[in-house]
């Protein structure tokens, strides 16, 4: 009887040493856009007052936890009963990534004007601040479910071969981490200048210690938000290329002599171009008509 309950432990232990060993594989892949959510949040998080910036966060936050509750069992039930649904919402979601990469590469050199969002509290009432905050709430949470959807396709496509049991498992934990992992880090973040106006505040010396430090990262915050959307950028084509090359098997076995890295890039930079050109032209069709 104690044999049997202890070899009961050891299976349990062995089926959570695997899904360990395929949770760090599938959050390896999904890093990348884990990236640009981060650096897509951290700009939709800022520009509140500073005392709203919280509890914005944390409405946003569950927001994501809400999109990932819905995902999660629409995932699991093709998984279950349309495999062949997971490979092609993985590829389209890549084609999705790669475009919205290359949008941004253009957008770099073909700037076009966009309306500032920030919310000024001067020249609103506190209904009208509170009104704008729900809109940007709703528009952070809306971003947030289309790269669920990615991240939460692109950790299943890595445990598509396992057993349910296992998928469920493994995802869920993806899941808890990129939510947990990203708004925390984003809290981080949008709290650093506030973090330095406090540090200023501290000492009346002009070179005192805190006052460096407390400028360091008032000054830090508008270039961490900028670098991360570079790397969101780069993580993007990277990610959508590494599922191009394994999910279409013509690419697969194309330039294996090329560094992987650069055979991502490159495809994901190409299709996205092409997504690119084909949506302008239908913009343009469309605004004509």
């Amino acid at each position: 009887m104690a044999s049997g309950f202890f070899a009961l432990l050891d299976d349990i232990a062995a089926i959570m040493d695997d899904v360990a060993a395929m949770s760090k594989i599938a959050t390896k892949k999904t890093a990348g856009i884990l990236g640009d959510d981060l650096a897509v949040n951290a700009e939709k998080a800022s520009g509140f007052v500073s005392n709203r910036e919280l509890p914005v966060l944390w409405a946003i936050t569950k927001g994501s936890f809400l999109n990932k509750l819905i995902i999660l069992p629409v995932a699991f039930l093709l998984s279950a009963f349309l495999p062949l649904a997971i490979t092609i919402i993985l590829v389209l979601g890549g084609l999705f990534l790669a475009y919205e990469g290359a949008e941004k590469i253009y957008e770099y050199f073909f700037p076009h004007k966009h309306v500032a969002t920030e919310i000024i509290v001067q020249d609103f009432t506190e209904e009208e601040i509170l009104s704008l905050e729900k809109d940007k709430i709703k528009s952070a949470i809306v971003t947030d479910f289309i790269l669920s959807v990615e991240i939460v396709i692109i950790a299943l496509g890595t445990v598509i071969d396992e057993p349910i049991s296992s998928q469920i498992a493994v995802v869920s934990i993806v899941s808890i981490i990129a939510t947990v992992g990203v708004y925390g880090i984003v809290a981080l973040i949008v709290r650093m200048d506030e973090l330095g106006f406090k540090l200023i505040a501290l000492s009346s010396k002009e070179s005192s210690l805190s006052k460096t430090v407390g400028n360091i990262l008032v000054q830090a915050l508008p270039k961490i938000i900028k670098s991360l959307a570079v790397i969101g950028t780069i993580a993007l084509l990277l990610v959508a290329g590494g599922i191009f090359i394994h999910k279409i098997e013509f690419l697969h076995h194309l330039f294996p002599q090329w560094p992987s890295i650069i055979r991502e890039f490159g495809f994901g930079l190409l299709f996205g171009g092409i997504v690119l050109v084909v949506v302008n032209l239908f913009k343009k069709m469309f605004k004509k008509i």
